[in-house]
């Protein structure tokens, strides 16, 4: 077995120094902890967890937790993609995730007590419904913690700039053309859906625009069903928008979905525009126009706010907006005259 003496003698630095780099101690440097890491995964090192755990008062695991009202967690694309950064910046630091179970939930004992009985040394938590209790006692805890796609919290918090992502969508089929624009809205219970809400409402005002009741339409929680369910409610009226600005990409998917089963042809007839650039958005049939929220800063930037609190044991409360982009691709252009 590879021991900490090994790697001293084939890098030439002291043991107490590969300790300390293996350890994540601060006072070495980034190159000579690389040096060390190279040789470790070269030579095979494993360390010794319960003694890692023991020497550092440290568990080297970090709790994952989804509270979604809809549930689908990591099936969500957008979910799976930031918990996969997360996931590589943890793991390049030395930590494992654990997941928390939904089966908590029936079992008497809160998300809480289960991190803390587990060890864990910080909590991540992708968040749509700001007011889970079970969020909010570990918002309150005094463990580390970072919060994602949520805002004005008493902790760390990682959110994409969804007030900006609305109105780069509604400019843009603006600058085509569109004035009919409608808008199938996430479930304002959720944070995103709220606040994409206000900012297709503010972008509108802003140009003018009008926007009559029946063009905001509630597609729900962001499942292609309810973009579909929406889009319909859209196709049947009698004033119907040149243009629709989805607050998700699967209630996207769903709307072109439906324009199609009644023979309505994107973006000839209507445009339409998602909010996610989940991976299918680039494969569909036209590949969709979508305000791209970039993942892996967002899981990265976690992951630094919750390293930052696990080595400085103490809490930090702070605010990191991360920017959008909007992604041009076939399904919008100019309205028929």
């Amino acid at each position: 077995m590879v021991t900490i003496y090994d790697l001293a003698k084939k890098t030439g630095f002291s043991s107490t120094t590969v300790s300390k780099a293996l350890n994540n101690y601060a006072d070495v440097s980034q190159k000579t902890r690389q040096a060390i890491l190279d040789a470790a995964a070269e030579m095979g090192y494993l360390p010794n967890a319960h003694a890692q755990s023991l020497s550092t008062k440290k568990s080297w695991t970090i709790g994952v937790m989804f509270s979604e009202e809809n549930e689908v967690g990591m099936k969500h694309p957008f979910f799976n993609a930031i918990i996969e950064s997360f996931r590589k910046f943890a793991e390049k630091e030395g930590y494992d995730l654990i997941l928390a179970s939904r089966n908590l939930r029936s079992r008497d004992i809160s998300y809480l007590e289960h991190f803390l009985y587990r060890g864990v040394d910080g909590i991540v938590v992708i968040c749509s419904d700001p007011k889970d209790p079970q969020v909010q006692e570990m918002i309150n805890s005094s463990i580390p913690i970072v919060v994602i796609d949520m805002t004005n919290q008493n902790c760390s918090v990682v959110y994409s700039d969804n007030l900006l992502g609305a109105e780069l969508a509604i400019d843009y089929l603006h600058s085509l053309g569109h004035t009919k624009i409608a808008h199938i809205a996430g479930a304002s219970s959720t944070y995103a859906g709220k606040v994409r809400i206000e900012g297709y409402r503010k972008a509108m005002n802003k140009r003018d625009l009008p926007v009559p009741d029946e063009y905001l339409v509630d597609g729900g929680l962001f499942s292609i069903e309810e973009g579909s369910e929406a889009m319909e409610k859209l196709l049947d009226l009698k004033d119907m928008p040149t243009a629709v600005f989805a607050a998700g990409d699967h209630m996207a998917i769903g709307a072109m979905e439906a324009a199609r089963s009644r023979g309505i042809h994107i973006p000839e007839d209507i445009s339409i525009i998602g909010y996610d650039d989940i991976e299918m958005s680039r494969y569909v049939t036209p590949k969709l126009t979508t305000v791209k929220q970039d993942t892996d800063v967002i899981g990265e930037r976690a992951g630094q706010l919750l390293l930052k609190q696990m080595v400085q044991k103490k809490k930090i409360i702070t605010e990191e907006v991360i920017p959008v982009q909007l992604m041009v691709r076939e399904s919008c252009i100019p309205p028929k005259k």
